[in-house]
């Protein structure tokens, strides 16, 4: 993907690479409307919140499920291994529909486009609630993931066109809203799984999407201007624009990796080998595709972009490992109940959303992302020094340092994209960021599985701790010698 046109000298300013980092402000010359419109906050509540909203319903449905896995399996006479497809079968969905929801942006307009995902969410609702059998309870995951896989690219090519059009700049304060948002409604999503599931049943946790779709979708005809009229043309042409075999190059690579990296314990050694091929194939077929879903190109050359990419998976990677492995030690190896860790992780979440609002605040970039690195450095240097009889005070300031990780990359690794991508390309490009994100947390549950083995020991949780450094000192040392991660996200 191409980077701007060169920045301003006042700006922070282009790389090694060549690659420009500041998305031109607000000119001398800009039009009365550009300056009115900035003056009356074309990004307020009105606009923001149902695209905050949309942008908040995959991670809420990720992780609402895991409470009702069990009465599922219960109603339907399923096996855990089988309703656990309930919980792949999203991510799945999301990591190849998330870039392509994308494209299909840039054809028809993101706005088009959101109230479509929003729709398919309604739908699946639905068919989640009257679901007969846990084939067609599938059916309702995989579409909730395609249809909420449209709202987060979607918002971010709203968004950038908005404050490109009122001349604002880096919006930072509203990039943080999305990395807040998405946190909170992650951490929100177990505990109202819960409560729903406990008070009216499994099907409720199907149901609240009906409500939620509903609010997206009227707030987002009153708040949100219309895309422009959508250029017409033939049938042929448009699935030329559509790039299909693209898509499903992609989809296939995605799916085979994913399935392979979520069960490294015991490869699938032909499903690497399948990744790997597809993704040749993708890759010739995107350099001579006429309107490829994912410019390799473009993106070959934008190396800022891809070191965002890489420090993305590494900070889910991290987030995920330490988090659900720190939980599974916990339990099995201190003997704590669900719910006492369950408070003690709480801090980590709170922790995360101050940090996240004080970053995205400030619209720092560069030293959040080294900071993110060397916190979770520390927090496995910890997780070295305690074990099955340590105190409860202890792991708390151990999962504060993981909260510092999490708030500090969040906000820092979308602003970077933001920088690093032009309006047509941030909606693919956003996409694929979620996409990078689902590849690490997939990986994390075969790098916990590798560590622990059958039973998640002290050993096990320090060979973790081991792991985490690692990938500490890697996202540091990423950050530290990339000088094309500006300090400040320029104006916001």
């Amino acid at each position: 993907m191409t980077a701007r046109d060169p920045a301003p000298p006042s700006s922070p300013s282009a790389d090694a690479d060549n690659q420009p980092l500041t998305p031109p402000l607000n000119p001398a010359g800009a039009p009365a409307s550009a300056q009115g419109q900035r003056h009356s906050n074309p990004l307020g509540w009105r606009f923001t919140a149902p695209l905050l909203l949309g942008s908040t319903l995959n991670p809420i449905n990720s992780s609402m499920i895991a409470t009702a896995l069990v009465g599922i399996g219960t109603d339907f006479r399923s096996s855990p291994g089988a309703t656990a497809g309930l919980i792949s079968v999203l991510y799945l969905c999301s990591a190849v529909a998330q870039p392509t929801m994308g494209k299909l942006s840039v054809l028809f307009g993101p706005r088009r486009v959101f109230l479509s995902g929003v729709a398919i969410l309604l739908a699946a609702g639905v068919v989640g609630v009257l679901a007969p059998n846990l084939g067609v309870l599938l059916i309702s995951r995989a579409l909730i993931g395609v249809g909420t896989s449209a709202c987060y690219p979607t918002a971010m090519a709203l968004v950038r066109r908005r404050a490109d059009e009122s001349g604002i700049g880096v919006p930072g304060r509203v990039l943080g809203n999305f990395s807040i948002a998405a946190q909170v409604t992650a951490v929100v999503g177990l505990p109202l799984g819960g409560v729903l599931a406990g008070a009216f049943g499994w099907r409720a946790l199907f149901a609240v999407n009906i409500p939620l779709a509903l609010l997206a979708f009227t707030f987002t005809l009153l708040g949100v201007a219309k895309d422009a009229p959508v250029r017409k043309q033939g049938l042929g042409s448009l699935l030329t624009m559509l790039d299909l075999p693209g898509i499903a190059l992609f989809a296939g690579a995605i799916v085979s990796l994913l399935v392979f990296l979520s069960a490294l314990t015991t490869p699938v050694w032909w499903l690497a080998a399948l990744a790997v091929v597809l993704a040749g194939a993708l890759l010739v077929r995107e350099r001579h595709a006429r309107s490829p879903l994912i410019d390799v190109r473009m993106l070959g050359r934008n190396r800022p972009l891809q070191r965002t990419y890489l420090r993305s998976i590494l900070a889910a990677l991290a987030t995920y490992t330490s988090m659900y492995g720190a939980s599974q030690w916990m339990e099995q190896s201190m003997g704590l109940h669900a719910a006492t860790v369950g408070l003690i992780l709480i801090p980590l979440s709170l922790l995360s959303i101050v940090v996240a609002r004080v970053v995205s605040g400030r619209a720092w970039v560069r030293w959040p992302l080294i900071l993110a690195g060397v916190a979770l450095t520390l927090s496995a240097g910890v997780m070295l020094l305690v074990n099955h009889g340590s105190s409860v005070a202890l792991l708390i300031g151990m999962t504060l340092l993981l909260g510092l990780t999490n708030g500090f990359s969040s906000f820092a690794n979308q602003a970077a994209l933001y920088l690093q991508t032009t309006a047509a390309e941030i909606a693919v490009a956003s996409g694929l960021l979620r996409t990078s994100m689902y590849l690490g947390a997939i990986g994390s549950s075969s790098v916990i599985g590798i560590a622990f083995g059958t039973s998640a020991t002290d050993a096990g949780f320090h060979t973790l701790a081991w792991i985490l450094v690692a990938i500490g000192a890697s996202m540091v040392l990423l950050t530290a010698f990339d000088r094309s991660v500006p300090a400040v996200a320029a104006e916001h």
